[in-house]
């Protein structure tokens, strides 16, 4: 009988990143997979649109027909062909489709005629994805959060990843969260961020964590949202603050948002990096003119023109950092006061990196 993974196995299955293949159309999979799927589709966007419409028309065994003549001769050899050196490179691996019906009973069927026992997901991509949001929903319940809190430029999201029991939100949201925070891979969709997410939550050392750290967070991360339920815990739970001078947090700005990001643009195309990465920060720079008010816009906007166009590497990382210090002391720093002052009555914790490693320690062991 062909083998099947049920929803037993799942957690194993995701939490241990075993490879998926996704038996999906593209379009179906650009709007949600898994981390360790790939899209080797039984039929292609155009295919499954004609068999739809045969389905809704003359029914299931006409489409079936239909399918079976869309995927023929050369078609079903391509097909087969990729679908046995995935698995050749990747013996593990198990097949789903939307439902665990007929597309991935059919490679699974193939597979096996050419002498390869490929298991599938029971219920398929549905039936994941209801596992992986009852994850989110059950840590959400059991676990008890820590937030870090702490003014832009602390290294918040470095002091996140170097803690066991933490999940960087902002790594698996791709973007460092403000208006200089997009990345230059762009964002995954909704649906992909809560599957990572929960399988971050479904990899964590401890069933029960005691406490569970997180970036103190706004619900959106860039175009993100994250899960209500989610962020409503963050919202009631007890804040640790991270203090570091001004000096430290616009070395941290500097390297992460100017010295990483160039790096990235480099590797994208090095040719263009300059302009694009100019591009970049300054447009960055005009979406919260309105806030900043005209004259603070323009002071700004020519030191951050100068610091990249100084031919100086030395002088420009002066000036790169000019303008760091004005934007966080003139309006990151009062908006962030302005926030955290509603929040006083939740900060359990204040000092700087060492001290709260230190203090994080004896909360959960191994963090």
């Amino acid at each position: 009988m062909p083998s099947k993974l049920r929803e037993s196995e799942f957690r194993d299955l995701l939490s241990q990143d075993r490879p998926l293949i996704d038996v999906r159309a593209p379009l179906e999979f650009m709007r949600g997979a898994f981390p360790a799927s790939v899209n080797l589709p039984l039929l292609l966007d155009d295919e499954r649109h004609e068999v739809g419409k045969q389905f809704k028309s003359a029914g299931q065994d006409a489409a079936i027909i239909l399918a079976n003549e869309l995927v023929g001769g050369d078609n079903k050899l391509e097909r087969l062909s990729k679908w046995k050196d995935f698995l050749k490179r990747n013996p593990s691996a198990a097949v789903y489709c939307f439902r665990g019906g007929l597309r991935s009973q059919t490679v699974q069927q193939w597979m096996i005629d050419q002498g390869i026992d490929v298991p599938l997901v029971e219920g398929g991509y549905k039936a994941l994805r209801r596992f992986l949001l009852k994850t989110i929903e059950r840590v959400t319940g059991q676990s008890s959060f820590m937030i870090i809190g702490g003014k832009t430029g602390s290294a918040k999201t470095h002091l996140i990843n170097a803690l066991n029991y933490s999940i960087d939100l902002e790594g698996l949201a791709n973007h460092r969260g403000s208006a200089f925070g997009r990345r230059i891979l762009g964002q995954p969709t909704q649906i992909d961020f809560e599957n990572h997410l929960a399988i971050a939550l479904l990899k964590l050392p401890y069933e029960k964590p005691e406490h569970l750290f997180l970036e103190d967070e706004s619900r959106a991360i860039g175009s993100l949202s994250l899960p209500k339920e989610f962020h409503d815990k963050m919202g009631d739970s007890p804040i640790a603050m991270l203090e570091e001078t001004l000096e430290a947090r616009i070395e941290t700005i500097y390297k992460d948002y100017i010295y990483s990001n160039y790096k990235d643009f480099q590797n994208q195309d090095r040719e263009a990096a300059q302009q694009n990465f100019s591009n970049f920060l300054l447009g960055s720079l005009q979406r919260i003119q309105k806030r900043l008010g005209g004259e603070k816009f323009t002071q700004l906007h020519a030191i951050m023109n100068e610091a990249l166009t100084h031919t100086d590497p030395g002088e420009s990382e002066s000036l790169h950092k000019l303008w760091i210090q004005h934007i966080l002391c003139d309006y990151y720093d009062p908006m962030y006061e302005y926030q955290m002052n509603k929040k006083l009555n939740r900060v359990v914790y204040r000092g700087n990196r060492d001290e709260f490693l230190a203090w994080a320690s004896h909360l959960n062991r191994d963090s």
